[in-house]
């Protein structure tokens, strides 16, 4: 059982989407709070990342942004428990794969699916072995795994590596699992040569 005190979260920030989604990303952050699980997210406050983090906060948990200053100096912000500014993307991403004890990516544009399939390459190449999730409302990840089961059968990825990917449509369940997952820390560099995909 992985000790979770912390989760990192990738979502949107789009608001022109089904209303299912707000509703699933909702019932999330009720969960992380009622389990005392702090939210680090980028620190936007619309779209499935603004709904996030007010919930969170409403249901009295604990939620981290961190943001960039292009983007900090352009939006309005959310009272967050603590907002970090950094200076780029590369130094946000870092920090918010560094903070959590765990993933979860939500339905979202080219932005959250770039942080998803980099963590996911991050774990591949060992630099962690942390659970990634993926909030499944509306089957919207189907696609994905769709792809990563045609990378595997393909020849271009070892199935191994889909290890640490939990992917749920209820996010207690989803949660649940992450914290019962143990993931494996890969040695892609000691596989037999003929294994190293």
């Amino acid at each position: 059982m992985n000790e979770l005190k912390r989760l990192t979260v990738f979502c949107g920030s789009s608001e022109a989407v089904d209303r299912l989604y707000f509703d699933a990303v909702e019932e999330l952050g009720k969960v992380l709070a009622e389990m005392k699980i702090e939210v680090i997210y980028g620190g936007g406050n619309v779209g499935l990342m603004g709904k996030l983090a007010r919930t969170v906060l409403d249901h009295g948990g604990r939620v981290t942004g961190i943001i960039p200053r292009k983007i900090y100096d352009n939006v309005t912000h959310i009272e967050l428990t603590e907002l970090i500014i950094v200076e780029t993307m590369h130094e946000r991403k870092a920090k918010m794969y560094e903070s959590g004890d765990g993933f979860i990516a939500l339905p979202g544009g080219i932005g959250t699916l770039e942080e998803l399939t980099e963590i996911f390459t991050w774990y591949q190449l060992e630099y962690h072995n942390k659970p990634i999730g993926l909030l499944n409302t509306k089957n919207y990840y189907a696609p994905f795994n769709n792809m990563l089961e045609h990378m595997v059968s393909e020849g271009f990825l070892h199935k191994r590596y889909m290890e640490p990917l939990l992917s749920e449509e209820n996010p207690r369940s989803l949660i649940e699992r992450i914290k019962d997952h143990s993931v494996p820390l890969m040695n892609k560099w000691k596989q037999d040569i003929g294994d190293r995909i």
